[in-house]
């Protein structure tokens, strides 16, 4: 199966990704990290483009492919990123899930943005004016929704889990 989590900044991603592929025994395929790996590499510097994203297709198809279970974790802004998600786990001939995190609580979702920090060397974090200007937009489909302001980590992981669960019975391509 291919999850794909976006959302904006400080919303709590990756924390939740870390857990559910834990949980899961899936890969955590995070585009920070293969992003911030190719500047470190001199062959790119900021902003990337679409390079980070390319890579991920790549090697979330090929742990598909291999029978994993991949949770691709990044801000995904755009119905194009989205899209392209897709058609990796369509390629791959397995289900694929779309999550969106949000914080609905502006105060809870601006002190996490202004008092994070980051487990990837030389990444810069977007401040607050950058996240709430950042380009993001409102998706369009189906997806799910797991709202983290006012939850725990685990309540968060919970609430996805069981989105998951009944999303897998309503039939093997409802999250296509």
């Amino acid at each position: 199966m291919l999850i794909v989590i976006g959302g904006l900044p400080a919303t709590g991603k990756t924390t939740l990704a870390r857990l559910l592929a834990a949980h899961m025994g899936a890969v955590h395929l995070r585009i920070d990290t293969i992003e911030q790996a190719i500047v470190r590499s001199g062959l790119a510097g900021q902003p990337l483009g679409p390079a980070g994203y390319a890579v991920g297709y790549a090697l979330a198809g090929d742990h598909l492919r291999g029978g994993l279970t991949v949770i691709a974790e990044s801000v995904n802004p755009l119905a194009i990123t989205r899209d392209a998600w897709r058609d990796v786990g369509t390629e791959a001939d397995v289900p694929t899930a779309e999550v969106e995190v949000i914080c609905s609580d502006p105060i809870e979702h601006r002190h996490r943005a202004t008092s994070r920090s980051t487990d990837i060397p030389d990444l810069h974090l977007p401040d607050w004016q950058q996240i709430i200007d950042r380009a993001y937009e409102p998706w369009d489909r189906e997806h799910i929704v797991i709202d983290t302001a006012g939850q725990t980590p685990d309540d968060s992981l919970n609430v996805l889990l069981r989105a998951l669960h009944d999303g897998r019975h309503a039939g093997e391509n409802h999250w296509r």
